[in-house]
Parts: C-alpha cells; structure tokens; sequence
C-alpha cells in the first residue's frame, strides 16, 4: 500500500461520513475541488460510485454502506497509532511484569520494592521467578521483562546497570567449637561447607580461589536460596560463605555470628538485565527506576573493585589482568 492510499481511505472515510463532498473537504481540511478528486480516484478505485445525488443532497451506494464501518475503524486505529504518547502515569500502570531474582534480592530489596509500588503503582503486580542458565533467552523472546543478578556471558545486546554492592563473609552458628577468636584459613577449609547455589551449578569463586592457593573445601550441602543455606548452619556446625547484607539479616533471629573470610574474596555486583526492545517502554522503565531507588534506600554502600561475575574469567580480576600481561602482542 502507498502513502497515497492511506489518504484516500481518509478521504472516503470523510465522504462515507459526511454523505457529501463539501462535509468532507470541511472535515479533512480539503479544498471541495480537491475533496471532488478525491472522490473520483475512489470511483475509480472501487468502480463504483460511492456517492449519488438524490434531489438537492446525495445518498450513499450499497456498495458504501458496506464500507462504511470497515472504513472509519481503519482510519480511527490509524490516528490513534499516529498520536503523540500519552505522558505516563504510574498510578494508571495496570501490567504484570515476570522479573527473575533470588531470594537474597527478595530479602534486601523487596521490602523497599513493594512499598514504592504499592505507593506509586498499585495496579502493578510483579512476578518473581528463580534465575536460571537462560535468562537471556527468556528476555530475549518475551518470557520475562527483567533479571536481577550476576551473569557471565550476556549476548551483546543485553543492557545492564548495575544495582548494589555486597562482600562475603562467613556464617558459624553461635556456639560452635570453631566460634571462639578469629577463623583461621586452616579451620575454614577442614570445616564442612553449605554452598548457595541459586542456578544449580557446582564449584564457584571461592573454589577457584581456594584453588589458586592448592586448596579445596568439602561442599556438604548445596542449596538454592540464601535463606535455607543459613538455616541450615543455624541448626549445624557448617559453615557457609555468603553475601553480608542477607547474613545481617538473619543472623539475630537464627542465633548466627559473622566471621571475616580467611582468604580474600572481592566484593561483587548484582546487576539489572533486560532486553533494548524495553529501553524505552515506560512501564519498563519505571520498573528499573523503582529497583534502583530501592537499592538506592536500603543498600547505598558502594564497595570497590566489585565483580562484575563470580568465576575465574571476570575481566575486571587481577588474575585476568596478569594473564593479559602475559600474552604475545599481535
């Protein structure tokens, strides 16, 4: 269809309304002659003649009637794609956006999350699912609008921004035969692990870097979510490494203490993804604003050299950076 086309289908949805060809070039802004024209390319169009004069007025052809309808529907969807966008409102936002997070995000930032919204967007319901290997995928091809986490290879044309900050710490239960003084590297390693391991994959980066030194832990228990790992430690004498802000959290209420992790483990960032064909979406995009004023509330403390990933090929490590040192130049 030409750009022509589209016009003449305004014009003979005038003339279909009007029942004249003077009401018509008044209602499009049309000169009469032009609106005369008009008419006769869609005679021509449609070999009939739309319109026939009866007496001093004229009357629509059968042919006409039956256009008549299909026609203005057409024309009305059209202006209607065509008109400005609407300034967006929060509180009109009725939308169910599918968000993957574990349960860690739930404990930090879902309290924050679910005030602002019930506050700002009431008709917004937010479906959280657990992360998995294909996030991207399901972002990609609409089974979900946005992932909260730490990713290793994202495809090139996912957006990222980066959400909060936390470090690691160690977990004991409170008397432990290993709770008294300081948590040696010795005691760490002999100890029997909880390891979380929200997408189900064995290993992580504390065993790379227990590896680097030619150490390894013994994992006793591997579980999905943060908060089932620390109830697990409350009740045994396993000891977990795990994220400070959930640890704090909990460590009260299932009689917990908190221990420096004997060996140096970097910071790291959890990040928001989600595809650009939502970059500009405004619900989408208040969504992302309502996860970062959250982060932005309850856990500002930004701590430095963060991770962008946690396994051995993060390109921000310094065992990443020694081995690019190292490399032949091309």
């Amino acid at each position: 269809m030409e750009s022509s086309d589209l016009g003449l289908l305004v014009s003979l949805d005038a003339l279909l309304q009007e029942g004249s060809v003077t009401g018509a070039a008044r209602r499009v802004g049309l000169s009469t002659p032009a609106m005369s024209h008009a008419l006769a390319r869609i005679r021509e169009r449609f070999a009939d003649p739309i319109l026939v004069r009866s007496g001093r007025g004229m009357l629509l052809t059968p042919r006409a009637q039956a256009l008549k309808p299909q026609v203005h529907h057409v024309v009305t969807e059209a202006r209607r794609t065509l008109e400005p966008e609407r300034p967006f409102v929060p509180r009109e936002l009725a939308r169910t956006f599918v968000v993957h997070a574990t349960d860690y995000v739930l404990t930090v930032l879902g309290g924050a999350v679910d005030r602002i919204l019930r506050e700002e967007a009431p008709r917004v319901c937010v479906r959280f699912v657990p992360n998995s290997p294909d996030d991207p995928s399901l972002l990609r091809d609409h089974g979900s609008d946005l992932a909260v986490g730490i990713y290793g290879d994202l495809p090139q044309e996912m957006r990222t921004r980066q959400l909060l900050t936390d470090r690691f710490v160690c977990v004991l239960r409170r008397g432990h035969p290993a709770e008294s003084g300081r948590l040696t590297l010795e005691q760490f390693v002999r100890l029997p692990h909880v390891q979380i391991a929200p997408r189900g994959k064995p290993g992580g980066y504390l065993d790379d870097v227990l590896a680097e030194r030619g150490l390894a832990r013994t994992v006793a228990r591997a579980v999905p979510y943060f908060v089932t790992a620390l109830q697990i430690v409350g009740e045994t004498d396993y000891v977990l490494t795990v994220s400070e802000r959930i640890a704090k959290r909990y460590a009260a209420s299932l009689g917990l203490r908190l221990f420096e992790v004997p060996i140096k483990l970097r910071p790291y960032a959890l990040s928001l993804v989600w595809h650009p064909r939502l970059d500009r979406d405004a619900g989408h995009r208040f969504l992302r604003e309502v996860f970062l004023r959250a982060a932005k509330e309850v856990a500002s403390e930004r701590h430095e050299e963060a991770r962008t990933r946690l396994d051995a090929t993060d390109p921000t490590s310094g065992q990443s950076r020694r081995r690019r040192r190292k490399a032949p130049k091309r």
